[in-house]
C-alpha cells in the first residue's frame, strides 16, 4: 500500500525549503563581501617598527597603530575594511572596493608626524600640542586651500614664536609632515622647488593666538586630505610595507563574471550526471546540492567572511566533495539490491554502510584544509574556510539530507518491486534465499589485477619521479614572486598588446624586464614580473599612467625577501604536519601498513605535481600549495573508501594465512570500490575542467595543479596505495605466520580453574 503521505510531506518540505531559498538568497549574495580579487582594491601587510628608541612593540602598540590605522581609512570613505594583527609585528591590512589605491596606500602609511622645527631643525613643538579634532580645511587671504591648526596653548605659540622672531635672519617656522632625523634638513630643503617641508612662514611678529595656517600649494582635495590626516593622529610606529597586491575593478568584474559562469556550468553538468547515472536517487542528489550550495553561503555570510576567488573554486569544489558522499551511498544501495533486498532494507543498509566511509574520508580532507587555513595567508586562508564549511555542509546534505528526503519515497512504498528507479537492472537481482553477501557480488571489473602488475605500477612511477626529480633539479620550479621577492605587473587593456608595446609602456617608466606573458582571449592581458620591490610612488606613477594608456588601473603586487621565505617554509611545514595527521588518524581508525600506504601515495602525487610544473614551466604562486594540500585530502578520501572496503573484505575473512589471500582482498576491494573512485573523480574534473575553460585566467594554474592532482591521485590509490599495502601485509604475515582481522572473545569456563 502506497503511503501518499509521506509523498506529499516530501513535496511540502521541498516546497518550504525552495521558498525560503528563492526568497532569501538574493538578500545573501548582495550581503557577501567580495575580496580584493572580485571587486578590485588593496591590501597592504606591514612590518611594525619602533618609532623611537628602546620602543617596545608589544600587544598595545599592535592595538593602538590597528586603531590609528582604522581611523585613516575612514578618511578614505571604504566601508567594512579588515585590520587584522598577524604575529607579534605586523599588520595586515585589506581594502576592498577602494577607488582611488594611491590615495589609500599613501594615507595609510604616512607617519603624520606633525612638527614645527627652526630653520636649524631644532623641534619647537609637535602633533600633541594640537587640539584633538584640531585641523581644517580653510583659505587663505588670496583664495588659495590652506590648513587651519588649532592649538592646546597660545602661551606656548607666544613663546616659539618670540624665540623664532629672535633668529633673524633665519627666522623660519618650518612645518615639517614626517621629518626623518639625520636625512631632513631645511637649509638642503629650502633651495629646492618641491620641498619635502609643508611651509616655512618666516616669522616677524610675536603671536598670541592660538591657531596656526599652514599655506602650501596644495589643492582644496589635498588641503582636506592633511587635515583629515592630521586629526586622525599621527602613527605610533614605524610601518614597512614587506608585502602589498592590488587589483584594478575591471579585473575584479571580470573575474567575478568569468567564474560564476564557470561554476553554473560545473555544477550544472554534474546535476545531468547524477540525473542520467543514478535514476530517481540522482534527482534527490541535485536537490540536497543545491540546498548545500544555499548553506555553505548562508553561513558564510553569518561569520560575516569575504568571498575570494580561491573561495568560489572550493564552492564548487565541493560540490563534487557532497557528489562523492552521494555515490557512495546510492552505490551500496545498489549493491544490497542487487543481493535481493527489498527496496526498504537496501535502503537502510547502504546508508548504514557508507556512513563510515563518508565520515572517514571527510575528517581527513578537515584535517588538511585545517592546516591550510592556520599556515595559510589572505585568500588561501579563505580558501580554507570555505573548504572546511563545504566539507561540513556536504556532509549533513548529502548524509541527513538525502536520508530525510529519499527515505520519505522509500518508506511510501511506491517503488516497491521497481529497482530500476534506482538503476538496477532485474536480471543482477540474486535471490534472497540464496543468502548472498555484498562482498561477493561480481563487477564488472573482476578481470582487472591489481597485485600482478605491481611492479609494473612502481617502475612507472618510479620512473616518472626520477624523471622529475632530475628536471627538478636541472630546471627547477618556476617561483611566482610569492616565494621569491620582486613585483609583478598585470595589464588589462580595450586594446590588443603585444610584447613590444608592453615593455616599451615599462620602459618609459625606467622598468627594464624580459618576462613578459601576453594572454586572453583576443590578447587583452600582459603581465610583468621585475626582481626589485617597487617604491610606493613608483607604483602610483606606473598606475596613474597605465590608466590613461591602456584604460584601465593594473594590478601590482609586491613581496619581500623576508615574506618570500617564510612562505615558502609555512608550505613545507603545512604538507608535513597534514601528512603526519594522516599517518596518525589512519593509523588509529585502520592500521599502521595502510597509514604508511596512504602517505606513500600521497607524496608520490604531491612530489608528481611539483615535478609536473618544472616540466611545464608553468608559474608556482601562493594558490598552488592550497592545490597540493587540496589533492592530498582528495587524494586521502579516495584511499579512505577503498580502505574501508578493505577491512570489511579483512573482517569477514577473520584471518589471512597465505599471500593468496591478502591478493583476494586487495583486488575485491578496488574493484568493489572503482566504479564509485571513477564517478567520483569525474564529477570533481567536471567542475576543475570547467574553472579551466570558464573561469579566470588568475585561478588557471590553480585549476591545472587540481586536474592534474585529481588523474595522479586516483591512479596513486589503486595502483600506489594498495599495492604498496599488500607488500607491506605479506611482510607481516611472513613474520606471524598468520593475521587476525577480527578481535576473538576469549572464552571463560563456569568451572573454577585450579
Amino acid at each position: 500500500m502506497v503511503k501518499r503521505s509521506r509523498i506529499i510531506a516530501f513535496f511540502l518540505l521541498v516546497l518550504i525549503i525552495g521558498s525560503t531559498i528563492g526568497a532569501t538568497t538574493k538578500n545573501i549574495l548582495n550581503n557577501i563581501k567580495l575580496g580584493l580579487d572580485l571587486q578590485g582594491g588593496f591590501e597592504v601587510l606591514y612590518e611594525v617598527k619602533p618609532a623611537k628608541k628602546g620602543q617596545k612593540i608589544d600587544k598595545d602598540v599592535l592595538a593602538s597603530t590597528a586603531e590609528a590605522l582604522d581611523k585613516r581609512i575612514n578618511v578614505l570613505g571604504v566601508s567594512e575594511p579588515n585590520i587584522q594583527i598577524e604575529g607579534d609585528n605586523r599588520i595586515r591590512v585589506q581594502l576592498a572596493g577602494v577607488t582611488d589605491q594611491n590615495k589609500a596606500r599613501e594615507i595609510l602609511s604616512t607617519q603624520a608626524n606633525l612638527t614645527f622645527r627652526d630653520a636649524n631643525d631644532r623641534l619647537m613643538m609637535d602633533g600633541s600640542d594640537l587640539k584633538q579634532g584640531g585641523a581644517k580645511q580653510t583659505f587663505d587671504q588670496n583664495g588659495a586651500p590652506s590648513v587651519s591648526l588649532s592649538l592646546k596653548s597660545a602661551d606656548k605659540f607666544r613663546k616659539v614664536s618670540e624665540e623664532i622672531m629672535n633668529m633673524a635672519p633665519n627666522n623660519y617656522l618650518v612645518i615639517w609632515l614626517d621629518f626623518e632625523e639625520g636625512k631632513d634638513s631645511f637649509k638642503t630643503e629650502v633651495s629646492k622647488a618641491d620641498p619635502k617641508y609643508l611651509s616655512a612662514p618666516t616669522v616677524k611678529e610675536i603671536f598670541n593666538q592660538d591657531t596656526v595656517s599652514i599655506v602650501g600649494s596644495f589643492t582644496a582635495k589635498e588641503a582636506q586630505t592633511l587635515a583629515s590626516l592630521l586629526n586622525a593622529g599621527s602613527l605610533p610606529v614605524k610601518l614597512t610595507e614587506v608585502y602589498s597586491t592590488s587589483v584594478g575593478a575591471k579585473f575584479g568584474e571580470q573575474a567575478l563574471n568569468e567564474t560564476i559562469l564557470a561554476g553554473i556550468i560545473g555544477v550544472a553538468v554534474i546535476y545531468l550526471f547524477m540525473l542520467f547515472y543514478y535514476r530517481f536517487p540522482g534527482f534527490i542528489a541535485v536537490i540536497t546540492l543545491s540546498i548545500y550550495i544555499y548553506l555553505v553561503l548562508l553561513i558564510f555570510d553569518w561569520m560575516n567572511g569575504v568571498l575570494t576567488l580561491p573561495g568560489i573554486a572550493a564552492i564548487i569544489l565541493g560540490v563534487g566533495m557532497a557528489v562523492d558522499a552521494n555515490i557512495i551511498t546510492y552505490e551500496r544501495i545498489r549493491e544490497e539490491l542487487k543481493v535481493g533486498k527489498s527496496i526498504k532494507s537496501a535502503f537502510q543498509a547502504g546508508e548504514k554502510n557508507a556512513f563510515t566511509s563518508i565520515l572517514d574520508s571527510n575528517l581527513t580532507t578537515i584535517l588538511t584544509a585545517g592546516v591550510l587555513f592556520f599556515y595559510g595567508q589572505s585568500s588561501v586562508k579563505g580558501f580554507a574556510t570555505m573548504l572546511i564549511i563545504s566539507i561540513l555542509m556536504s556532509f549533513f546534505t548529502a548524509v541527513y539530507g538525502s536520508r530525510l528526503l529519499l527515505g520519505l519515497w522509500v518508506h511510501s512504498n511506491i517503488f516497491k518491486k521497481k529497482p530500476s528507479w534506482f538503476g538496477v537492472k532485474s536480471a543482477d537481482i540474486r535471490n534472497i534465499a540464496e543468502n548472498v553477501d555484498t562482498l561477493d557480488l561480481p563487477t564488472r571489473f573482476d578481470k582487472l589485477d591489481f597485485v600482478k602488475p605491481r611492479k609494473k605500477f612502481f617502475a612507472i612511477s618510479g620512473v616518472l619521479l626520477v624523471a622529475g626529480f632530475i628536471i627538478l633539479v636541472v630546471f627547477r620550479l618556476n617561483l611566482s614572486i610569492d616565494f621569491t621577492k620582486g613585483t609583478r605587473v598585470e595589464v588589462l587593456s580595450d586594446k590588443p598588446l603585444t610584447t613590444e608595446m608592453v615593455k616599451s609602456a615599462f620602459e618609459d617608466h625606467n622598468l627594464q624586464t624580459d618576462d613578459i606573458v601576453i594572454s586572453g582571449d583576443n590578447k587583452e592581458r600582459g603581465s610583468a614580473r621585475f626582481v626589485d620591490v617597487l617604491k610606493k610612488d613608483e607604483i602610483a606613477k606606473l598606475k596613474s599612467d597605465f590608466k590613461k594608456e591602456f584604460g584601465s588601473e593594473p594590478n601590482v603586487s609586491t613581496v619581500s625577501p623576508t615574506i618570500g621565505k617564510e612562505l615558502a617554509k609555512n608550505a613545507i611545514i603545512a604538507l608535513l604536519i597534514a601528512s603526519i595527521g594522516i599517518i596518525i588518524y589512519v593509523s588509529i581508525r585502520f592500521e599502521w601498513s595502510m597509514a604508511v600506504a596512504a602517505i606513500i601515495s600521497l607524496l608520490h602525487d604531491a612530489f608528481f605535481m611539483v615535478a609536473f610544473f618544472s616540466i611545464t614551466r608553468l608559474e608556482v604562486d601562493l594558490t598552488f600549495i592550497a592545490a597540493v594540500l587540496t589533492i592530498v585530502g582528495y587524494s586521502i578520501n579516495d584511499t579512505i573508501v577503498t580502505f574501508d572496503r578493505m577491512r570489511e573484505n579483512m573482517h569477514k575473512k577473520k584471518r589471512l594465512k597465505t599471500d593468496a589471500d591478502i591478493a583476494d582482498v586487495l583486488n575485491t576491494s578496488i574493484r568493489q570500490t572503482l566504479s564509485r573512485s571513477v564517478n567520483t573523480v569525474l564529477t570533481v574534473l567536471i567542475t576543475v575542467v570547467s574553472l579551466m575553460i570558464f573561469g579566470n585566467e588568475s585561478i588557471f594554474n590553480f585549476s591545472i595543479a587540481l586536474f592534474v592532482g585529481l588523474v595522479v591521485g586516483v591512479y596513486s590509490s589503486i595502483c600506489v596505495a594498495g599495492p604498496v599495502w599488500y607488500v607491506l601485509k605479506t611482510r607481516e604475515l611472513k613474520k606471524k605466520g598468520t593475521i587476525k582481522t577480527v578481535k576473538e572473545k576469549r572464552k571463560y569456563s563456569d568451572q573454577p580453574q585450579v
